[in-house]
């Protein structure tokens, strides 16, 4: 990628303590963006805020220590952005988390669904304020191709029955898709694009706390995958090329717009799903701005 000059730009980075967030930051930062990293684990944060300072002494990073895993987390770390930040130019949503029993969350969500779903959804909610005073801004949803193999079944949308970690994944991926594509959508004429992405197998940390077959799958990624920085490398694009200014509600991968999977285009599962996000997310929420009433159809 050719070098992109990104002074006087706000960009938010979630889950950059490692892998592919890390390695975005870092990148961001050498291109003169003002980066503020959101990080669930102080020390790494704190390690890796040193090493992006220690690589140039000009370079401008923040961090915000929060747990997105919880949705009062989630709202106080953007509390915590828009007290310090008037404006935010680049958000993006790249945190992620799986267990290989499902686990609930203190919220009573369960785990994957909550990080990897809700958060960046809760987290856009409250940023777009911000990001609508900042325009032209981006925001770039961290997807995976895993999304092929999920569907939303609103029956059991949180795995509390036959729980899989796999199945979990691929439906918290298939749902960020879905809520990419409405939220394009719903921001048109703001001059704020939304775009996901597929980084590719990339070998990362993401599969040191799985066991057993999902973890076999992680450990495979992390023979075959590409490094980090070279993951990245999508989600830079998105997030500094001229070449995307004004695209919006597009997938893709290896920097080129590629279709997503077929269900992912469902508009009534897509809007189904919308509602009954809302309804998960209203109290971290005081206001839920610029989305359109469905009239409770769920």
């Amino acid at each position: 990628m050719a070098a992109i000059n990104m002074q006087g730009k706000v960009c938010l980075v979630t889950g950059s303590s490692s892998g592919i967030g890390k390695a975005t930051a870092k990148e961001l930062a050498g291109m003169g963006a003002t980066v503020v990293m959101v990080c669930r684990n102080r020390a790494k944060g704190e390690a890796v805020q040193a090493e992006i300072k220690e690589a140039n002494a000009h370079a401008q990073v923040d961090l915000i220590v929060a747990d997105l895993s919880q949705l009062s987390q989630v709202r106080r770390a953007a509390g915590e952005f828009t007290k310090t930040y008037p404006q935010l130019h680049v958000l993006i949503n790249n945190v992620g988390g799986l267990k290989s029993e499902r686990e609930v969350t203190p919220d009573g969500l369960e785990y994957a669904f909550a990080t990897n779903y809700l958060a960046p959804f809760l987290l856009t909610h409250l940023l777009l304020d911000t990001l609508k005073a900042s325009a032209p801004a981006r925001i770039i949803n961290v997807s995976s191709a895993g999304h092929t193999l999920g569907r939303i079944d609103f029956a059991n949308l949180q795995g509390e029955r036959g729980y899989s970690p796999s199945r979990a994944y691929a439906d918290s991926k298939l749902a960020q898709l879905y809520a990419t594509y409405e939220w394009a959508e719903q921001l048109k004429g703001t001059g704020i694009t939304v775009n996901a992405l597929h980084p590719g197998a990339v070998a990362t940390n993401f599969n040191d706390n799985l066991k057993g077959f999902v973890r076999l799958i992680g450990m495979f990624n992390n023979v075959v995958g590409t490094r980090p920085e070279k993951g990245a490398q999508t989600t830079l694009y998105l997030a500094t090329s001229p070449e995307v200014e004004g695209v919006s509600g597009k997938y893709f991968s290896k920097s080129k717009q590629v279709p997503s999977s077929k269900r992912s285009y469902d508009m009534a599962v897509r809007t189904r799903l919308w509602c009954v996000s809302e309804e998960l997310i209203r109290p971290y929420a005081d206001s839920l701005p610029y989305t359109k009433s469905y009239g409770g159809r769920h």
